[in-house]
C-alpha cells in the first residue's frame, strides 16, 4: 500500500479472476518498479485509468488480504478487463465494455448449455443415449434454451449495466419471444402498434436488439423517475417507460439489433473468405495482443451470433485453443532454461493453469511477456498452428473452457473435426517449443531479473 502512495490515494479498489485493480488519485506516488519486484506480483499495466497488478489465482486471497489489513470495503470481483473507469462517456472501448458488459456475465449459462450438447453427442455417438429417448429431448432443450432465451438473459444483466430496472429488463426481453408474436412472424401477419408497423423478425438467441433496446430504456426510465410526480412515480415510471419503450423496441431498436447482428457476422466471414486460412494463423499467433489489453473479450458479441446464426464458430476459438497451449509451451520452455528455482516453479505453475485451464493471463504477464523471447516464440508457434486449423477447417460449436479441459467443444458428428484441433495444437506446441529452446538464451533470463 506504501508503493502505491498508500489508502487514501485510492479511490476505488476491486479484484477480477488474476488481478489486483487500484484507481488512484495521484500517479505520480506509485512505484511500479518495485511493487513488480514483490514476492508473489507476477506485473502490472495500466488500463484506461486503473492499475492493475497480476498476482494470478491467489489473487482473491491477497484482496482480502489488503481488505482486512488497511480497512477497504469488499467490492464485488469483476470480469478481467471489464468495468475500467474512465473519464470518457462515449468512445469505442466504452462501447466495446458495455456489450462485453451484457454478455460475459452469460458465459457461464452458455457455457454449461454448450457442454450439454458435446454431452448428449459423445453419449449418442456411443450408442448409450438414443436419439428418441425422453432423457435426449430434455437434455436437448436444456442446451437449446441457454441460447434461446437470450433476449431475457440480456434484459437482466443489461438492466445491471445501464440501470434500468431488473424487472421491465426483463419484460422487455420477454416480449421479444412471446409466443404471440413468434406465431404473428410465422403466419406472416401484418402486424402494428399504434399504428406503426411492426418488422416481422423472430428474435430468439438474438443479442443486439436487447442490448440496444436496454441502453435506450436506461434514459426513458430515468426521464420518468425526475420528472414524476413523487405521489404517482411508483405507477409513472414503468408505465411510461413501457409505453414509449415497447413501440420503440419492436418497430426500430430490435429489427436494428437484428441487421447489425447479420452483419457483424457477415463481415467476419468477409475477411475469412478474403484471408482464409490465414486469418485464424494472425488471430492465433498475435491474439496475446488483444489479451494484454483486455480486447479479446470484446469478441464475444460475434462468437455469440456465430453460435444462434450457425451452430458453430470457426474463426475465434480454433485459434484461442492453439494460443492457450503455446503460452503454456513457453513457460515450460523458461521452466527447463533457467537455474532460478523459484523461476522454474512459477513458470511450471503458469504452464499448467494455461495448457490445462486456459488461464494465459500469469503466463502471458508472469513469465512470457517480461521475458519477451518465449512470447515471440508462442507468436511463430500460433502462426503455424492457426494456419492447420485454418486450412482443415476446424469450428467449436459451444463456449467451453479454455485449455486441454475445453477441447470437447469440438467434438461434432465429424470426428476430423476434435482431431483436426488437437493436430492444430500439437503443432502449434511443437513449433512454440522448438523456436523457443532456439532463441530463449538462460543469459536473457538471467538479464531480465537482473
Amino acid at each position: 500500500m506504501d508503493l502505491i502512495g498508500g489508502k487514501d490515494n485510492v479511490s476505488f479498489f476491486t479484484h477480477c479472476v488474476t488481478r489486483l485493480r487500484f484507481n488512484l488519485k495521484d500517479r505520480s506516488l506509485l512505484e511500479d518498479e518495485k511493487i513488480q519486484k514483490l514476492p508473489g506480483v507476477i506485473g502490472s499495466q495500466w488500463v484506461a485509468d486503473q492499475y492493475q497488478i497480476i498476482i494470478g489465482q491467489e489473487v482473491s486471497d491477497v484482496y482480502n488480504m489488503i481488505c482486512e489489513k488497511h480497512g477497504f470495503t469488499k467490492e464485488k470481483s469483476v470480469k478481467e478487463n471489464l468495468e475500467v473507469k474512465s473519464n470518457k462517456k462515449f468512445s469505442a472501448g466504452a462501447i466495446l465494455s458495455a456489450i462485453s458488459g451484457c454478455i460475459t456475465p452469460l458465459i457461464p449459462m452458455l457455457v454449461g448449455g454448450g457442454m450439454i450438447k458435446v454431452f448428449i453427442l459423445i453419449l449418442s455417438q456411443l450408442g448409450v443415449l438414443s436419439n428418441e429417448s425422453g432423457t435426449y429431448v430434455i437434455l436437448n432443450m436444456v442446451s437449446a434454451a441457454s441460447t434461446y432465451f437470450l433476449p431475457v438473459a440480456i434484459g437482466y444483466t443489461g438492466s445491471k449495466k445501464f440501470g434500468v430496472n431488473t424487472g421491465l429488463g426483463l419484460l422487455l426481453g420477454g416480449i421479444l419471444i412471446h409466443p404471440t408474436l413468434l406465431q404473428m412472424v410465422s403466419d406472416g401477419a401484418a402486424i402494428s402498434i399504434f399504428g406503426v408497423p411492426i418488422a416481422a423478425n423472430s428474435y430468439g438467441s438474438s443479442i443486439f436488439p436487447m442490448i440496444l433496446t436496454m441502453f435506450v430504456a436506461g434514459y426513458v426510465e430515468r426521464f420518468f423517475a425526475k420528472n414524476s410526480p413523487k405521489v404517482v412515480r411508483s405507477i409513472v415510471e414503468p408505465l411510461g417507460t413501457l409505453i414509449i419503450m415497447v413501440p420503440l423496441m419492436l418497430c426500430v431498436l430490435a429489427p436494428l439489433g437484428s441487421y447489425l447482428g447479420v452483419y457483424l457476422g457477415a463481415a467476419i466471414m468477409w475477411i475469412y473468405d478474403t484471408l482464409g486460412p490465414l486469418e485464424c494463423a494472425l488471430f492465433a499467433a498475435f491474439s496475446p495482443y488483444l489479451v494484454m489489453t483486455g480486447m479479446h473479450l470484446c469478441l464475444d458479441p460475434y462468437t455469440t451470433q456465430s453460435f444462434a446464426m450457425f451452430g458453430k464458430e470457426g474463426i475465434i476459438g480454433p485459434a484461442k485453443y492453439v494460443r492457450d497451449f503455446n503460452q503454456g509451451i513457453a513457460c515450460l520452455v523458461v521452466a527447463l532454461k533457467t537455474k532460478d528455482m523459484d523461476l522454474r516453479t512459477t513458470a511450471l505453475s503458469c504452464a499448467v493453469t494455461a495448457i490445462f485451464g486456459g488461464v494465459t493471463e500469469p503466463a502471458l504477464f508472469g513469465i512470457n511477456l517480461k521475458y519477451k523471447k518465449p512470447l515471440y516464440s508462442a507468436i511463430i508457434g500460433g502462426f503455424f498452428g492457426g494456419l492447420y486449423a485454418g486450412f482443415a477447417g476446424t469450428a467449436r460449436y459451444s463456449y467451453g473452457p479454455g485449455g486441454l479441459l475445453g477441447l470437447p467443444v469440438f467434438i461434432s458428428e465429424d470426428p476430423m473435426n476434435l482431431i483436426n484441433q488437437v493436430i492444430a495444437c500439437l503443432i502449434g506446441a511443437a513449433v512454440t517449443f522448438i523456436a523457443g529452446m532456439i532463441i530463449v538464451k538462460k543469459e536473457d533470463l538471467e538479464a531480465a531479473d537482473n
